[in-house]
């Protein structure tokens, strides 16, 4: 029972969620059980068939609807005496300002992406208002307080990048489904399906290397009279046939390694498919494109099912049939959606039969599906224990019990017997640009980078600004702004084709860059140093950010080692100063077993984020309760 300061400091707080997916669904039921009678949700999604099983507010008679607008009806109903209020809309609009979030006394994460935490973080921020963020991965969840000034905020130190593969592995030396995964996705859907004016790695491989842009040009164009079929059968030859061919051409490139099998349709299939498949317009289709599929007409149900290279030959054939009869409107604009049945079919089958070519293990429907869409399936208690945790973090914030905050970790294996493992918040990182005034260091060519190079790969993709504002001096070179006249967007247009060394004000070795961002009050320095060359597979970029100023060197280890290998300080002191003798270091064997709980934990569906594993943090002293 909570006591009556408790009682009385829920029942006055304003707070805002955002939100309503996994964690959000319980999270708002269980403010709602709790005592919370004001309570503000922003969400912009709609509700999917897929997000059933979790997100239990929500019925099939609700899907296509308002996730926060749906959530908040169905706890009125058991809660009708409360105060709640749903924004079906993106909390990066304008009208989420600072002003805005000053109104509340506490604000509750449940989100599914990084730049929106960002976002939210920084307004915290700047409106002085404490966050509660958290995250699920599967049986792995966290729960972090963030507190200007007191506790180091969400991005004081640096989350985990989305894994990326080096484009050569993917194009001619995969090693992992994954591998033929991103191939399958990103290059062939997408030049089959997408931009037809995109270049990628699938025009330049021929034996001929002096037509190749000709030759490979004229294999995906379908001619007007060109029957689907035949099209179909021209493709899958290229990429799996020829394109092989070519590449083991190269014997340098396999001398180490195990060489790929070239597959050709005619190997496979049979002579027509025609009369075994059926017309493509007997093909079951269930209302909506996006569950257009070529499963039922070839008799295959079960999508955990292993298919072999004929199976995943047909399918690979059928789907591009069904894609020209029944969807040739979108193509040209389509883009891999893991919830297209067609696309997610298609993607399983071409990567499938390359992964054959190259002896890797193939893998079924269900599994490529949650590859190709960085799935890592949720699981409703995780979520559930997430937003208990939540509750309880933001009932300490409203009684300000400083002393009492902790981030909290939910584990898949019992670590000294827990499944819960709470830490005190660790204190703000003096080297952080959000929260601190620590510069930033940006190594780019300056005589060969453009300012929109800079723009879009560092200060919006890298630094999360959505209206940003560049300042080189007192020299204005960009911004961005529903104020601006059209003179002024000329000439800041003007300046993103420019070189930073052509600039009005040239940006050269030793510049200083001020850069902000208004709807998020947050500015920072940069200091730029001139670079010649970058490695083209390690910084494909061409630039390179830093400005996080490594831990202290503690034991006489290195203060350059980071990882989860490392042993981790534990102390009973919640002073963070003890000396050397009074702390524990963890066992080598103990910090493997964290490590194989989080290594895997690369991927995020529509309520996970990144976990933090505490044994992951190295050099900080923690207190387990």
């Amino acid at each position: 029972m909570a006591t009556q300061q408790q009682q009385s400091a829920i029942k006055g707080a304003k707070v805002l969620m955002v939100g309503a997916g996994g964690i959000g669904c319980e999270l708002l039921k269980t403010l709602a059980l709790s005592g919370f009678e004001d309570i503000h949700i922003i969400d912009m999604d709609t509700i999917e068939v897929s997000n059933l099983n979790r997100q239990f507010l929500f019925r099939r008679s609700h899907v296509g609807q308002s996730k926060a607008k749906v959530a908040r009806d169905a706890v009125l109903r058991f809660r009708p005496n409360i105060n709640i209020r749903s924004y079906h809309a993106n909390v990066k609009n304008p009208e989420f300002d600072v002003d805005f979030f000053k109104q509340f006394d506490v604000v509750l994460n449940g989100l599914d992406n990084l730049d929106a935490r960002r976002h939210v973080n920084r307004l915290c921020l700047a409106a002085d208002v404490p966050l509660v963020e958290s995250g699920t991965t599967g049986f792995l969840g966290q729960v972090t307080v963030h507190i200007k000034g007191k506790t180091e905020c969400y991005e004081c130190q640096t989350k985990p990048a989305p894994k990326t593969y080096p484009v050569c592995t993917i194009t001619s030396t995969p090693t992992k489904f994954v591998h033929c995964i991103v191939w399958a996705k990103d290059l062939l859907f997408a030049k089959l399906f997408g931009d037809k004016n995109q270049d990628n790695d699938l025009n330049v491989r021929s034996n001929n290397s002096a037509s190749s842009s000709k030759e490979t040009e004229d294999v995906f164009e379908r001619s007007e009279d060109e029957d689907i079929e035949q099209y179909g059968r021209k493709i899958y030859d290229h990429v799996f046939g020829s394109n092989i061919e070519a590449a083991l051409s190269n014997e340098e490139t396999w001398k180490n390694r195990r060489r790929p099998r070239p597959i050709y349709s005619k190997d496979v299939l049979p002579e027509s498919l025609t009369q075994q498949n059926g017309s493509t317009q007997n093909c079951s289709v269930t209302d909506g494109d996006l569950m257009v599929s070529a499963m039922p007409s070839l008799g295959l149900k079960n999508p955990q099912e292993l298919w072999g290279l004929t199976q995943n030959s047909l399918v690979f054939i059928e789907a591009l049939k069904l894609f020209f009869a029944k969807r040739k409107k979108e193509i040209g604009h389509l883009t891999f959606d893991k919830d297209d049945q067609l696309a997610v079919e298609f993607v399983t089958a071409a990567a499938n039969i390359r992964a054959e070519s190259f002896g890797i293990p193939l893998h079924s429907l269900f599994e490529a599906k949650g590859i190709a869409g960085n799935i890592v399936h949720a699981v409703a208690t995780t979520n559930a224990i997430i937003a208990g945790l939540i509750v309880i973090e933001a009932i300490k914030v409203l009684k300000k019990d400083v002393d009492k905050f902790r981030m909290t970790y939910c584990l898949e294996h019992p670590s000294k017997k827990l499944l819960l493992m709470p830490i005190e918040p660790y204190e703000p990182n003096p080297a952080c640009y959000v929260c601190s005034e620590t510069p930033l260091v940006l190594e780019i060519n300056t005589r060969k980078s453009k300012l929109r190079d800079l723009v879009d790969k560092i200060v919006k993709t890298k630094l999360g600004m959505n209206l940003p504002l560049i300042m080189h001096g007192n020299s204005l070179l960009y911004e961005v702004g529903d104020d601006l006249d059209d003179i002024m967007v000329a000439n800041y247009n003007a300046n993103l084709e420019k070189y930073l060394s052509e600039l009005p004000s040239p940006i050269l070795n030793g510049s200083i860059l001020t850069v902000e961002d208004l709807q998020q009050e947050l500015s920072c320095k940069i200091n730029v140093k001139h670079r010649e060359e970058f490695d083209e597979e390690k910084e494909p970029e061409g630039m390179v950010l830093s400005g996080w100023t490594p831990s202290p060197a503690t034991n006489g280890e290195s203060a350059s080692t980071s990882n989860n290998e490392n042993p981790v300080d534990v102390t009973e002191s919640s002073s963070g100063s003890e000396p050397a003798s009074k702390k524990r270091r963890l066992s080598e064997t103990e910090a493997s077993n964290h490590k194989k709980e989080t290594e895997n934990v690369e991927s995020e569906d529509d309520d996970i984020m990144e976990v933090e594993n505490p044994m992951m943090v190295s050099k900080k002293k923690i207190r387990v309760e």
